[in-house]
């Protein structure tokens, strides 16, 4: 752990972990530290072991998200927490359904707590997580982004098991971090509530499930199951992300 990340802690009002300079600790557990808790200091201090410095690590975020066709994403940084990083719920999706099929990545996103020596215990920050067949996969929150969620659970189509990827963002902006993420957290149930209904109902994966709106979502829903995994998502077309990285590992 360097300096930079251990100076970095509880400073800025963004979201960080207490870490000491010196400390050292695998990359399992700096990944645990990243996603579960929000550790933007750890994203940075990740960034500068892979590349050598943030803005080259930015680089090969842009050229990963080139390659995931994510056109109406911009990354300025490795915590997303920058004003001039900007998304879009579907390139969200794009990217987490690339990332979950990472095992390292799937694993951590659904733990819901970890207990890491000399800071207890450290809880996930997507409270949906314990919820029958979510599997994650990351909250965000902030003033001007409102509240965000991106989310992942399993479904059942015809007897066969689907990954279902959905993105949720820009709830109640410019409220409150608590506020914006709770609503996320609520049209995000509502969301994968109705899409998990409507595809059992459906029984077969080549039915597309199109929910006209979901309650508290604030925009159109866009299902697809079809042969793989499915897409679901909602919130404006191109709004700031959250203060988080889940970014380095396209799949």
């Amino acid at each position: 752990m360097d300096r930079q990340a251990a100076h970095a802690a509880g400073v800025g009002g963004e979201s960080t972990v207490p870490v000491r300079a010196g400390e050292r600790h695998s990359q399992r557990r700096l990944l645990e530290l990243l996603l579960i808790p929000s550790g933007n200091n750890v994203a940075r201090l990740l960034a500068r072991w892979d590349s050598g410095s943030q803005e080259a690590f930015v680089a090969k975020m842009r050229r990963a998200a080139e390659r995931l066709g994510m056109r109406d994403t911009v990354y300025t940084g490795a915590s997303g927490n920058e004003p001039t990083t900007t998304s879009t719920a579907a390139d969200q999706v794009r990217l987490a359904r690339a990332a979950m099929k990472a095992p390292v990545f799937r694993a951590i996103v659904s733990t819901r707590e970890i207990t890491v020596p000399g800071l207890a215990t450290i809880s996930n920050t997507n409270p949906l997580l314990g919820a029958p067949g979510v599997l994650g996969v990351k909250t965000g929150s902030g003033t001007p982004a409102g509240g965000n969620l991106l989310w992942s659970c399993e479904v059942r189509v015809g007897g066969t098991p689907r990954l279902l990827v959905g993105a949720v963002l820009h709830q109640r902006a410019n409220t409150t971090p608590v506020e914006g993420l709770r609503a996320a957290v609520d049209a995000s149930r509502g969301l994968f509530t109705a899409v998990r209904d409507g595809l059992a109902s459906a029984g077969t994966g080549g039915t597309a499930v199109r929910p006209d709106r979901v309650p508290g979502a604030g925009e159109p829903t866009a299902v697809r199951p079809g042969p793989g995994p499915g897409a679901a998502y909602t919130g404006a077309r191109r709004r700031r992300w959250w203060p988080c990285w889940c970014r380095r590992w396209p799949g």
